[in-house]
Formats: C-alpha cells, structure tokens, sequence
C-alpha cells in the first residue's frame, strides 16, 4: 500500500483506524489500515492488491452516513479514504455537463460552479460541507433541488469505476471509445448499476452530473399547521403539481430541538448570508430586517411547520407559484408564518454539521421511508403507534423522537423519524461539530442501555418500513433490502455482485450481500 499510495499515506495507528472506520451512528470493528490514494489509478491498484490478498475493502467519502455503509464488517479490512480526490475536473457549459473526483464535497462543487450561471439540477444534502458527491451517489441523497429534480442518483450522467479486480470502468456516453460524457442512456443504464449501490459493486473514483441554468427568482414560505395530516396533505398537493423546488417540514418536538441547538451567534451569521442571498441594496435590508425582528419566538406557538423555497426563471412565474402554494395551505388550515427558516437555510446551504449532536450533546440518528403520496399518513401513523408502544421505555431511557417530512419531485414523500439519547459521543461527533459548539455542550457518559433501546425501536421501524413497501436512501448496512426485494429481483443482484466482485471482497455485508 505505501509503494502504491505513499508511505505518507498509509494510515496504521489505532487512532485513525478507529476514526476512519466509524460512523454518526455506528463505531464496530477498526480498520487494519488507512489508505488515501491520490489517484484513480492508485485506487485500483489498491483495491486490486488488497482484494487479491484476501482483505476486505471498503470506501469512505465524507463520513457522515449513519448506516455502516463503510463501516468494516470483517477484521483486517482496508479502508479506503478518497478524500484526496476532491478536485472539479471539467466544467463544461456548452455542453452542460461538470465531471469531479469522487471526494468533491458538495460545498466545494456548488463554489466551483459560482458564477457560471449554471447548477447541477440536485445539488446537495445539508451535511454537504463534508458530504461528497461519490458518497451520495453510493448512498443517494436529497435535499438541495428535490423538490423538483429528485435525488442526486437522478442528477447523473456518467461514472468512472474502480472494480475489485483493479479494471477502471466507464459508463454512460463515456463508455464509448471516442465517447464524451454528456448522455447517460445508451444501451443498457450501466450509470445506475453503481448509484444506490451502498459501494458494494465498486469504488466510484469520478462522476458527471448534469448542469441546468441557475434560476434567479426565489421566494420563501412557512405555514403552521395544528396535526400533520392536513400538512402531509399540503405537501403532496404542492409537489404534485411542481410548485416548490424544496418543501420540508418539522413536528413540534424537531421543530424544538432545531430552535435551542442553533445559537444567536449562529442566526447573526445566517442573516448575513440572507441579505448577501437577497437581490439589491433595498431587499437585502428589507429581508434582514424581518427576518432579525421575527428572532426564534415566532416558533414558539407552531405545532407542525412546513418551509418552502420556490425558485424559477421570471419573478412572475415565482409569484404565481407562490400564490397557489398559499391557496393550497389555506384550503387545508394552514397558518402562513414568518419563512426566516427557509429563508436562512437557503442563504448557507452548507452549514458546520453541529447538528450531528443534540441541543446538550446527546446522540443523534434518524432512520427514514420513501413512500408513494398514497401511503404517507398510513406510515405516518404507524411509527408513532411504534413509538407509543415504547413509550415507557423511551421515557426510561431519555430517548427523545420526532420527524422530518420531505417531498421528492411529483412522486414521492419522505418521513425520517430522528431519535436523540443521552450518550457518550464518538471521536467523529467531537471532529465534526465546531469547536466553540462543542466547549460548550454538557454531554453523556457511555449509556448502552439507552443504546440498545433505540437499536430496538430502529429496527421495529425498519421492519414496519419494509411491509410497507417503502424505498430508501443509504441502504449501507441497516435497511432491510435484501428481506424486502422480490426473489427474481434479488437475484440478479446478487449475480451481479458475483460478475463484478467474486470473492465479495468489495464492502462485504452492504446491501446484505
């Protein structure tokens, strides 16, 4: 590995073999080594060398899963850090493409992109200040654009491959020899084999995403509503129909937990970047003024709130979708209510990951159903009924829980219950939330039995999520995909696995291979 890497870059110390190989959620087995290769070529060639060695491999990208997606399932395995391979590597207008490395974070991508009058149609999660495009391809991702455009997995046009046996693979346009990357669709889709993949078919080292134009005109929204039956059904109408290029939205005790974790200083911060967010002098004063006089007490009395971002090519065209976003909550008893929240989110899109941690450090996770609009008060329902069930355990342990809503393009609604426990943080809470944050937060002593409670009702939700048919990001090592996939379906997987990865040396465990 030094001879391929470097020696600078061949990690063996148990600190970093720890760290490397741990995630928000789960901290198991360590690493055998650290390998950050500078290149696709040293990827492959690490890959190969370790594969035909017998060793496990597994990639990480930014580290923030909490899935064990790349967290070792077998001893002695190597992991491979890519985060050397950050950098943007065409930028390409005219034919309205941008390739990167598979390390590029989101953050990093969207600065690249400034000023070009382009975006990528997907173009981040809000963990993207470390998250990278490779690892959201792998796991998939939404946020930033799915309001319209969908998950990052829908933003893809090619990939460049990295396969157990150290062979470099290209798919797409590209596949072709005297190819170029602009067209994902010709002969069978080999892009999508490796998106979703939880990095278990092989290493992604590149990708080309799609570019749109940017769109100028933006307006923000928030409404209260008093259950979140009448909200779920205002979300489904709004991404129905188009409106909203991101529609998200909080139950009370989320909603809560949001407002004592983000700080004064941090609200200050976020409104600069609000009036820097707003188009001239006039509105970017206006909108700094309202969005300091509503301060957090307009939350206070909000049971569930939804937030929208509306963006489009005419300020005319942005009204009108705004007009019938209101007439849609209104029809269903929605309050409107000051949209500082969306309005700050969109102004620092990737913000420091202080909320990988609770308000006084607890532990956080969240687990989370993609689910046709049809079924989402029905999954809705059935989690808090899991949840009533554990109550007096919850209750025992100090586990707290509530919801994210989300919508994806016309066809799909997101609900990601998040959990919070009074627990001992792990290296990687300690490197990622920033230092000022961190001096200042109480925290836990070790508490496995809270641990193993939360574990417990994780999986009873895993399990009522899969009998409800519900599809999900970030498989990694914990969603049930293998038990919930049809006999013809999961067998093809599983031949694939077997073309590409014989020996299964390649992320073994991951999507229950």
């Amino acid at each position: 590995m030094a001879a391929i890497a470097g020696a600078d870059y061949v990690l063996t110390d148990e600190r970093n073999c720890s760290y490397y190989s741990q995630d928000i959620y789960t901290r198991a087995l360590p690493a055998l080594a650290v390998v950050r290769p500078g290149s696709t070529a040293d990827v492959a060639r690490v890959a190969a060398a370790a594969t035909q060695r017998g060793h496990a491999v597994v990639t990480r990208g930014g580290g923030m899963s909490y899935t064990g997606g790349y967290v070792p399932a077998e001893a002695d395995t190597i992991l491979i850090d890519m985060g050397r391979l950050n950098r943007v590597v065409e930028c390409n207008t005219e034919d309205m493409y941008v390739t990167m490395e598979a390390a590029c974070t989101w953050k990093d991508l969207h600065a690249a992109l400034r000023g070009t009058g382009c975006r990528t149609p997907y173009w981040g999660t809000l963990s993207g200040i470390k998250a990278t495009v490779g690892g959201s391809l792998s796991q998939n991702s939404i946020f930033w654009g799915s309001g319209r455009y969908g998950s990052a997995a829908d933003s893809v046009l090619s990939l460049e491959v990295a396969l157990a046996d150290g062979t470099i693979l290209d798919t797409g346009s590209n596949a072709q020899k005297h190819g170029a990357p602009f067209f994902r669709h010709y002969g069978p889709d080999l892009t999508g084999l490796f998106c979703c993949d939880a990095g278990a078919l092989g290493i992604k080292t590149k990708a080309t995403l799609q570019l749109v134009p940017e769109l100028a005109a933006r307006r923000f929204a928030s409404f209260d509503f008093d259950h979140y039956g009448p909200m779920t059904s205002a979300m489904s109408a709004i991404a129905r129909e188009g409106l909203a290029m991101e529609c998200f939205g909080f139950d009370p005790f989320l909603q809560k937990q949001r407002m004592q974790r983000d700080s004064l200083l941090r609200d200050v911060k976020a409104l600069a970047g609000v009036m820097k967010a707003s188009n001239g002098v006039v509105a970017a004063v206006t909108e700094g003024v309202k969005t300091a006089v509503a301060g957090r007490g307009f939350m206070e009395d909000v049971a569930y709130s939804l937030h929208i971002v509306v963006e489009e090519a005419s300020e005319t065209l942005a009204d009108d979708r705004m007009d019938r976003i209101r007439q849609i909550c209104s029809s269903l008893q929605g309050r409107e209510i000051e949209n500082s929240i969306p309005k700050i989110l969109r102004a620092n899109p990737f913000a420091p990951l202080n909320n990988v941690v609770g308000p006084q450090g607890e532990r956080w996770a969240p687990v989370h159903a993609l689910i046709p609009h049809s079924r989402a008060i029905a999954v809705i329902n059935g989690a808090e009924k899991i949840f009533s069930g554990q109550r007096e355990l919850m209750e025992r342990e100090g586990i707290g829980a509530g919801f994210l809503f989300a919508t994806v393009s016309t066809n799909c609604f997101v609900v990601e219950p998040v959990f919070f426990w009074p627990d001992a943080m792990t290296e990687i809470h300690r490197d990622t939330v920033e230092p000022g944050v961190l001096k200042k937060l109480p925290g836990f002593d070790e508490n496995p039995e809270a641990r193993r409670a939360v574990a417990l009702i994780r999986q009873e939700l895993l399990a009522f999520f899969r009998d409800m048919g519900a599809a999900h990001l970030q498989v990694g090592k914990a969603y049930l995909y293998k038990e919930g996939l049809k006999s013809p379906s999961w067998e093809l997987v599983r031949q694939l696995k077997s073309i590409l990865d014989p020996d299964n040396r390649i992320n073994p465990g991951a999507l229950g291979l």
